[in-house]
Formats: C-alpha cells, structure tokens, sequence
C-alpha cells in the first residue's frame, strides 16, 4: 500500500441512528436545531465582545477563543450531517475523513487548552487583582492563543499519517456521521496498537495535563477566596468562576465519557456510543454561550440592550 496514496483506500460510510432510519427527518430537525442554538449562541458572544469595548478584558478574550473553538466544531461536523440525514449520502472520501477528524480534534484540544487558561485568567484576577491587566496583556494573550493552536496542531498532525499506514478490509462503517480517531482505528484489520497508544499518549498530555492544571489553580482559587474575611466578598469572587466550571464540566464530562467507551465499551449497545459521540461535540457549543449569557451580568446586559434598541427602532 503507497503510504500517502488516498486512492488506495475504499470510502467510509457515515451512520445516523441504524434501526431509525424511518425517523432520520425528525432527529435532523433536533439536530439542526441544537447546531442553530450553537452558531447563533457563540456568534452572539462573539460580535458583543468585539461591539462593547468595556468588554476588551482578558476574561472576554478566553471567552472569545471558546466561542470560535466551539464554531470551529460546528462547522466541522455540520456538512457531513447535513449530506447524511437531508439527502441519506453516506459515503465520506478517506482523506476527507481524515481531514475532518484532523479538525474536529484540534478544536477539542483548543478549546481544552482555553479552559486551562481561563482557570489561570481567574486565579490571577482573584489572587493579585491590581496586577491583573498587567499580568495578561493583549500581547500576553495573542501569544497564548497561538500557542494554543500551535499545540493542537503540533499534536493531532501525525495522526493521520499513522492512520494511512493501516490496512482497512471489509469493515468501513463508522459509528457517527462524523470521523473520529478512535472510530476510524478500530475498522483496520491490521496492528493499529501504535495508533490506539498514540491516542492515549494524547489525551493524557493534553487533556490530562490540562485537567490537573485546572484542579490546581482551583485549589488556589478556593485557598485564596478562604483567606478573605467578608463572606460578601468570598461569595463575589467565588461567583466569577460559576460560569468557568460549568463549561469545564460541559467540555470533560461528555469527553470522559466518549474515550472511555471507545477503549472499554465494546459490549455496550451501539445507540450508547451513538449518542455519547453527539453529546460529546453538542453539549459544549450549545451550551457554553447560554451558561455565560444567563450567568455573566455584562454579557446579558449588552444582549437585552441590542434586542430592546433593535425593537424600538422597529416599533
């Protein structure tokens, strides 16, 4: 087989909802309304920050860099969704599927590596507030936003490399509409131990490291809010960090639940592994942007007053 050779390989095939093919519409409707509610959501977050510049802070500027990591995903899986479920076209070209699980995984390791700095964006703010703009400076943050991809993409890149050495036989159905990396290993017929290791070694660098980090800095958020007197102020400042941990717990809590049902799972029904796979790329860029509107005052002020002016200049 010629190493960089994509002819070589046969097409996968896309899977919705097998045994519910008769409902397909009705699923891509809630679908399409779950990707709807995502795009206009981070949009929304998007256009405000950069609209109100009383929002030009680094707590907006991580905040930012979620939204857009969360449309990169988005926009990443919607096509081959839309190809599967509105015109039944399940049939994706290998390289495409490479190109695509390329994609989908450096947006989920960005938006990993954003949560970690956000972490760090709230210790500094709650630890040493009169350094706060100085510590992360807009040059400060350009660098650890290219940082962020520069990793990503430095660590995803010999993926599909490592997946063109494998030899694929008769087995091409994947279980998504959308291409994975431990989706797509497990259909080889040949060794793919050095892939399965390799996928491992990822997530344990990545989002392990990032995980304990963010751990870490909580531990000296929690021991540093301990050691201001006023309750009123130890509440304020632990309630800037509501929005942060829900969407920390949006992101590894369906991720968690994804890997481990890749690599252990392989008695659990198939509709398991379905859905988990959904749940693991809706759930964070549906509802990142409806956690930070319903619980960042700025946010939700800015929003309620653009709607109001937009309906008085209607009325």
């Amino acid at each position: 087989m010629v190493f960089f050779n994509g002819s070589s390989y046969r097409p996968f095939l896309l899977s919705g909802f097998p045994g519910l093919e008769d409902s397909h519409p009705m699923i891509s409707i809630f679908l399409c309304v779950l990707y709807l509610i995502a795009l206009m959501g981070n949009i929304t977050v998007l256009v405000v920050i950069k609209v109100e510049r009383s929002l030009h802070t680094p707590m907006y500027f991580f905040l930012s860099m979620l939204a857009a990591s969360d449309l990169g995903i988005c926009a990443t899986t919607l096509p081959t969704l839309l190809k599967l479920f509105w015109f039944n076209v399940r049939e994706i070209d290998f390289d495409a599927c490479l190109i695509q699980m390329f994609f989908i995984h450096v947006f989920s390791l960005m938006e990993s590596g954003i949560l970690l700095t956000m972490a760090f964006d709230r210790y500094v703010a709650i630890s040493n507030p009169l350094r706060y703009t100085t510590v992360l400076t807009d040059s400060t943050i350009v660098k650890i936003g290219v940082g962020l991809l520069l990793r990503a993409v430095a660590v995803i890149f010999p993926g599909p490399f490592l997946i063109k050495r494998l030899r694929f036989c008769k087995a091409n159905v994947l279980s998504h509409s959308y291409c994975l990396h431990p989706d797509i290993i497990k259909l080889s017929c040949s060794d793919h131990r050095i892939n399965s290791i390799y996928g491992l070694i990822i997530i344990l660098i990545t989002f392990g490291v990032d995980s304990v980090l963010i751990l870490l800095s909580y531990l000296k958020i929690l021991i540093t809010v301990l050691g201001i007197a006023s309750r009123e102020q130890q509440f304020k400042a632990l309630n800037t960090c509501v929005s942060h941990i829900c969407a920390v717990l949006l992101v590894y809590v369906p991720m968690l639940g994804v890997s481990i049902i890749h690599r252990f799972g392989k008695h659990v029904p198939s509709m398991v592994h379905i859905i988990m796979g959904y749940l693991y790329l809706l759930i964070p860029p549906v509802l990142n942007p409806v956690v930070y509107c319903a619980k960042t005052r700025e946010i939700r002020t800015r929003i309620l007053e653009k709607i109001f002016q937009s309906l008085k200049k209607r009325g």
